[in-house]
């Protein structure tokens, strides 16, 4: 499987060769670095929040994260986390099938179903391998070249950014006094001024992007023009305002639905998190996890910074965290043998 994936990405790569120079900077050593340092960072810090309210309490850290794991109702957890792992996927399937009709190919829901979750396997390493395997299986069964593909998806990941962004916005509006407060702590990150600058800069990038890419309009530089025409760009020239919200209309759901399981998984492992606070905090913890730093560890940081009495949240996000990408795997996993018959015959 895992010869056939690299020479299928070799296929789609010799379509639109990369950049030398831009090749050089993806594989520099320095660079690939420098998310490991920061993820570590990540992880020592929530380690030692952790560490002090164990000391506090008069017992060591891995006691605390024992005891913290011990009284957690696992049962009722995964009955929890199982139906929303699989909702999530056929929503998740749907909203890259009404993308791929729009822009790519006509295809059908139940034909993306199988390399869409069999693309949740190659995430577990890398994301955008996962997304590669979706260029090719188009390429292979529509003809449709690797670059204009991988257009469509660059679409949804813009549509699931100001989703989150959206979200998190109402949320810092509604708690920005705690929002605040949590700013003020030792060490902590000014997120009373890192998030309405977020927002403010997201806003104003929203509206240069729908008029760079609006229909009919060339940019008199030659090198803007050359650059919006770019296969990579296809589908953003073809949209308009009313896809993007389709597509956020469509992926809402996941959204809402992680509110409601992420509440009930607290709970379970006796964390007392408000629903109110969850509904206007998650989308930011999620914006966190959008940064790309290994095991989402932004995200980490950010449950501890927005939850302080509860430092143990940090291992439950990221107990959270693998278990979805586990299963989303064992999914993809399911639907292999259909996926390689229609990838490689």
């Amino acid at each position: 499987m895992s010869e056939q994936i690299e020479a299928g990405e070799q296929a789609v790569d010799r379509e639109t060769p990369t950049p030398e120079a831009g090749a050089r900077a993806a594989h520099s050593p320095v660079l690939r670095l420098i998310p490991w340092l920061l993820a570590a960072a990540c992880f020592y810090s929530a380690y030692a929040k952790i560490a002090s309210r164990a000391s506090s309490e008069g017992v060591s850290a891995v006691e605390y994260i024992a005891r913290f794991f011990a009284d957690a109702d696992w049962a009722l957890w995964l009955m929890t986390m199982i139906p929303y792992s699989c909702v999530f996927f056929m929503i998740d399937a749907f909203a890259v099938t009404t993308v791929v009709r729009w822009f790519n190919a006509p295809v059908r829901y139940a034909d993306i179903l199988p390399v869409r979750a069999s693309s949740y396997i190659l995430a577990i390493l890398n994301e955008q391998v996962g997304k590669g395997a979706m260029a090719l299986y188009l390429k292979r069964r529509n003809g449709v070249p690797g670059w204009e593909v991988g257009s469509s998806m660059v679409l949804i990941a813009i549509a699931e950014l100001y989703q989150l962004l959206s979200f998190s916005a109402l949320g810092t509006v509604l708690n920005f006094d705690r929002i605040r407060q949590a700013s003020s702590l030792p060490g902590a990150l000014p997120l009373d001024l890192i998030l309405p600058a977020v927002f403010g800069v997201a806003a104003v990038y929203a509206g240069v992007h729908l008029w760079f890419f609006a229909e009919g309009r060339t940019p008199r530089l030659a090198f803007l023009a050359s650059l919006r025409e770019r296969p990579v760009f296809l589908a953003l020239r073809r949209a308009r305002l009313r896809n993007y919200l389709i597509v956020i209309a469509i992926k809402a759901p996941n959204l809402v639905l992680a509110v409601v399981v992420y509440s009930i998984s607290l709970s379970l492992f006796n964390v007392d998190v408000r629903f109110g606070e969850l509904l206007a905090f998650l989308p930011v913890i999620f914006l966190a996890a959008a940064i790309p730093l290994p095991f989402h560890a932004g995200a980490l940081v950010l449950w501890q910074v927005l939850f302080p009495d509860f430092p143990e949240v940090g291992i439950f996000s990221l107990v959270m965290h693998t278990f979805f990408v586990v299963f989303n795997a064992v999914i993809g996993l399911c639907f292999l043998p259909r996926a390689n018959r229609e990838l490689f015959g």
